[in-house]
């Protein structure tokens, strides 16, 4: 080699090498420039080549031939269940926010059209929006003609899964940022907040989907009690129209309201959100279980829902509900509101299975933990559980009794505003989580990663998928690392 040559290639190592050492050291000005390009090429990947009229599934191949939410899709399906529609525009606006440029809030006004078109007549939504024609006129949409009398179009609103209230939360965080100057994006907030009202039973419980106001005569105010007997079979009965805590959604719904009333400065939103803390007494089992069941019957006993969850007390979503009454106290400042926890947590300690965990389910009474057959018989015995289905879950209490400790000794505390972008200054944790991300995206501005597509069985071909859930996180943590250089 040439001494012209080694200084050439010595010259060029050292280059290579300050290059290293700046990035190493987290030189701002380069890991900005590049974390902003980066967030740019990946929003422009996902709202150029994977969204659908501005909406989004759960997962994807990676040539984007196939797709899936909860369910296999077609390209002229999205979801609005999370992490679909609601969850990919909420990091978008977050991105607007943290950055202030144009090009994401128009993004996330597109994903919020996107739910205004899916927006059902009785004011929600359900999993998935259709943009096949002939598929659309089988639901009846808000923003497309009525059908005729006589037609039946599918019209249930769902609070299952968090699915209509991330819908409206993230249209409501959509409107506080256009400052109410999208009138589709308004009126359908406003709907769909009114609606909620509408459906509210009597005694502040909300049911897990609906589609028009309840017979108040048919839904008496009622403590929670236990049934005289009750079926060890599932009765042929309707469970979607009872007061339902089942993956917490009157838990999302509570939240949802609080967060309108300060929005909107409306208090009947969160005078609806009081009248649900309400129900939450009113439907803790008294003794010898002071917790919670999934869902309720109109007479206020235990009830049926799926044929995998039977009349009980819950182990999972009592849980939900305590956390629920603490930040009922934390908005209101009512200890009414911690009342309950001692006992709930004292009796669910007691309960705790040999491994530490919690039964998702405890017979009624006796206490005894509830499983089922991989065939769907009930029994006592964990040998055969289905695996579609948590039948034992975690046990969170030491965290719930902590906050509940200090919440008695430092009062209620002013809820966060959870519409505002992330802004701190960066720590060494997050540089490299940043530089990490910014590895990973591919020369499309896509974050390709193995995986399948679990709604297609075995048989499929796909190894490597882009997942929602990915690029909801990493546009999160690039766009919080922008604020927080932005802050500096």
């Amino acid at each position: 080699m040439t001494s012209i040559a080694k200084c050439r290639d010595w010259a060029l190592a050292v280059t290579f090498w300050a290059c290293a050492v700046a990035i190493g050291r987290g030189a701002d000005g380069d890991l900005h420039d590049a974390a902003s390009q980066s967030l740019r090429r990946a929003v422009e990947f996902f709202t150029q080549q994977v969204a659908t009229e501005g909406g989004y599934l759960w997962r994807y191949s990676e040539d984007l031939s196939r797709r899936e939410g909860e369910g296999k899709a077609l390209d002229t399906a999205v979801w609005v269940q999370p992490p679909g529609t609601p969850s990919v525009g909420a990091a978008l606006l977050q991105a607007y926010r943290s950055t202030g440029e144009p090009f994401y809030l128009e993004a996330a006004r597109q994903a919020g059209m996107c739910l205004v078109r899916g927006q059902l007549r009785s004011g929600g939504w359900t999993y998935r929006i259709d943009f096949e024609p002939r598929e659309r006129l089988r639901n009846a949409y808000r923003v497309d003609p009525a059908g005729r009398a006589d037609e039946k179009r599918r019209d249930t609103s769902t609070l299952d899964d968090n699915t209509t209230q991330a819908a409206l939360d993230f249209l409501m965080r959509l409107d506080q940022t256009l400052q109410s100057g999208d009138a589709a994006i308004h009126e359908a907030v406003e709907y769909g907040l009114r609606r909620l009202l509408a459906v509210q039973y009597p005694n502040g419980a909300w049911p897990q989907r609906f589609d028009g106001p309840p017979d108040p005569d048919q839904h008496p105010v009622l403590p929670a009690s236990y049934p005289e007997s009750w079926s060890r079979t599932l009765p042929a009965a309707d469970y979607s129209r009872f007061y339902t805590f089942n993956d917490g959604a009157i838990d999302d719904v509570i939240r949802l309201m609080f967060d309108a009333a300060r929005v909107y400065e409306q208090p009947e939103y969160r005078a609806a959100a009081e009248r649900a803390g309400g129900f939450i007494l009113l439907a803790q089992m008294p003794d010898p279980q002071p917790a919670w069941a999934q869902q309720y019957d109109t007479r206020m006993h235990p009830a049926w829902a799926r044929k995998f969850e039977p009349p009980s007390i819950t182990g999972g979503e009592s849980q939900g509900v305590m956390r629920a009454l603490l930040d009922l106290y934390h908005q209101t400042g009512d200890r009414k509101y911690l009342e309950p926890i001692p006992r709930a947590v004292a009796y669910l300690r007691k309960s705790a299975l040999p491994d530490g965990r919690l039964a998702r389910f405890y017979e009624l009474q006796t206490n005894r933990p509830l499983y089922f057959t991989i065939d769907y018989q009930l029994t006592y015995d964990d040998g055969d559980m289905p695996t579609h289905y948590s039948f034992k879950v975690g046990n969170d209490l030491d965290s719930i009794e902590r906050r509940y400790r200090q919440a008695l000794d430092g009062g209620p505390r002013p809820p966060a505003d959870s519409s505002s972008a992330r802004r701190r200054k960066p720590s060494d944790r997050d540089i490299a989580q940043v530089k990490a991300i910014i590895a990973g995206l591919d020369d499309q501005g896509r974050w390709v990663e193995p995986g399948k597509l679990r709604t297609y069985g075995d048989d499929d071909p796909t190894t490597r998928v882009i997942d929602c859930q990915t690029f909801i996180r990493n546009v999160q943590m690039l766009s919080s690392y922008l604020a927080g250089v932005r802050e500096e």
